[in-house]
């Protein structure tokens, strides 16, 4: 049984195909009088260390529909904003909560609430992953394929961010083809890479043409995450390149999508004519982040 989600690894294949299952019965029968309940009585804490509008709203949302109650959390507000060990925090918690939601910097802490504690853990951003969003991700892209099979995905941007690591470790699971456009500077990591084990299925380039070329689904991130403001001018001077505009989209298969985890930036990253373009899914993924959040926490924290 899956306890946490911390990287994404945790689902194989199968596990992953039975969670996008459950994902769009969910979705279908949210409204319905015989949804699933599995949180009921439960209580969730959601912290967060970081700023959000989606992640919030969509986990406080799924977490009430699913029969539980949500106990929102500031970091900054909380003993761990005055050094209270993550260790402590997590043994302390665990005795309140039975899952613990946490969008923060250090991939540790999440792994340490994971290691420490009794309740379930689940990654809801770190600098390192972003689990939810690149599962929600692979859902949309399901979703308007009908299979996962043959598919290939581009990425433009910072092949070293959390959305690229999520994306990639995801998406050699579900057996996709996940290529990477990004400037040396911007490179996913050897350790990223190599987990492909040699499969020829995700790849990286510094020449988006190389990456877009016959992919079915393009996306893309903001170029200046939280955390990497002081270093705001230098990356967009390096990453302009990449910005997903007409001429890039041009490129791909005429009925490519375009896939953007929000916020965009428009004018850095991506344009207005792509963001607002037929081409767009970007607000289908953005509202499949509730269906597929409530699935992870119906898988990790069942009735």
């Amino acid at each position: 049984m899956i306890r946490h989600l911390l990287t994404g690894e945790e689902f194989d294949h199968d596990a992953m195909m039975r969670l996008f299952d459950l994902t769009a019965k969910i979705k279908r029968e949210r409204f319905s009088p015989n949804a699933i309940k599995p949180l009921a009585g439960k209580s969730i804490g959601v912290i967060f260390a970081k700023s959000s509008t989606r992640t919030r709203v969509s986990f406080e949302v799924g977490i009430h529909e699913l029969g539980g109650h949500a106990v929102i959390l500031d970091m900054g507000k909380t003993q761990m904003g005055r050094g209270e060990t993550i260790h402590d925090t997590a043994k302390v918690l665990s005795r309140y909560l039975q899952g613990i939601v946490i969008r923060t910097y250090k991939q540790s802490d999440v792994e340490g609430l994971a290691e420490h504690g009794t309740a379930s853990v689940i990654n809801a951003l770190t600098d390192d992953y972003h689990p939810c969003q690149a599962l929600g991700d692979l859902f949309t892209i399901l979703e308007k394929k009908g299979s996962l099979d043959g598919v290939k995905m581009a990425y433009l941007g910072d092949g070293a961010s959390n959305m690229s690591n999520s994306l990639a470790l995801v998406s050699k699971i579900a057996g996709i083809e996940f290529a990477i456009a990004a400037p040396e500077e911007f490179r996913p990591a050897d350790s990223i890479l190599n987990y492909a084990n040699g499969s020829g299925k995700i790849s990286w380039t510094k020449d988006p043409k190389e990456a877009l070329e016959g992919a079915d689904f393009i996306y893309t991130d903001v170029w200046v995450s939280m955390g990497f403001e002081e270093e705001a001018k230098e990356r967009m001077r390096i990453l302009q390149p990449y910005q997903l505009n007409g001429k890039q989209l041009a490129l791909a298969k005429k009925d490519v999508s375009v896939m953007h985890c929000l916020p965009a930036h428009r004018g850095e990253e991506i344009t207005d004519e792509v963001m607002d373009s037929p081409n767009s899914i970007v607000f289908d993924e953005a509202e499949n982040r509730l269906h597929i959040q409530k699935a992870i926490m119906a898988t990790l924290m069942p009735e």
